[in-house]
């Protein structure tokens, strides 16, 4: 079953270990411009890209993309994708879905599967999304956000630290077999519009600053995020050149060059 929801893409400029990240050419294309080619394979009604840089705008609009040029003072994607809904006018029970600008590989079955999940849990604010841990280094990677879920698919906990810990199993190693307990969270989220105006406006929580993670907001103010398992693999973002070298030869062994 469709269920009406739309794409917003935050696309921020500026980017510590990969600046102008958004623009960076993947197999002859921009990177924001392979995302917006992905999500518009989704079901969604309307893929918006929501930027604080002119550039990233002008070229969007040459390929007759929707852009919304929003605030440079935003702290994160969440509150980017909050001004967009007020600038459509969204309704509070209106769906958007958070894919995040630097998945150029995001398959659109799993943007779907995230809006789904949400109109199928009407008691959660939010949705979102996990995979199996596989490697004993990942789960024990504070860079690979793990999370602990409840037999009715709520996220009780997220974290960098390698949870839930098995005490006897991993008393001295974490062995791949044992580490395949863990899930690995996927940032991608569909948010009700209602619960995203009532978010921006909350201060970051203990735990939030604790871990970085800013979903832990969400759990520490009460809300509900509806969890699952995600139907398709989803490849890794693009954080560092190394990332862009991977994606780009994916790309083209696949190919997605032009």
């Amino acid at each position: 079953m469709s269920y009406p929801f739309r794409v917003v893409i935050p696309a921020r400029y500026q980017s510590t270990r990969l600046p102008g990240k958004p623009l960076i050419e993947l197999a002859g294309k921009p990177m924001v411009q392979r995302v917006v080619e992905q999500a518009l394979q989704s079901s969604a009604m309307q893929t918006i890209v929501a930027t604080d840089d002119v550039r990233i705008e002008q070229c969007l609009k040459a390929l007759n993309y929707d852009c919304i040029l929003t605030s440079t003072d935003h702290r994160s994607g969440s509150d980017r994708i909050e001004e967009v809904t007020q600038v459509l006018s969204l309704k509070p029970e209106d769906v958007v879905v958070n894919v995040q600008g630097d998945e150029p590989l995001i398959p659109p079955r799993v943007i779907d599967q995230v809006a789904s999940l949400l109109f199928e849990k009407e008691a959660c604010a939010v949705a979102t999304l996990y995979e199996s841990i596989t490697d004993g280094g990942d789960f024990s990677n504070p860079n690979v956000v793990k999370v602990v879920v409840s037999e009715e698919r709520d996220a009780l906990y997220f974290s960098r630290a390698p949870i839930p810990w098995d005490r006897d199993g991993f008393a001295e190693t974490i062995p791949n077999h044992l580490a395949s307990s863990g899930k690995r969270h996927i940032g991608i989220y569909a948010y009700r519009v209602s619960a995203l105006r009532e978010f921006v406006k909350l201060p970051p929580s203990v735990l939030e600053k604790t871990e970085s993670l800013e979903q832990l907001r969400f759990l520490s103010n009460g809300y509900s995020i509806a969890i699952a398992e995600a139907e398709e693999k989803v490849p890794g973002g693009v954080d560092t050149p190394a990332d862009a070298t991977y994606v780009e030869e994916l790309l083209i062994s696949k190919g997605k060059s032009k």
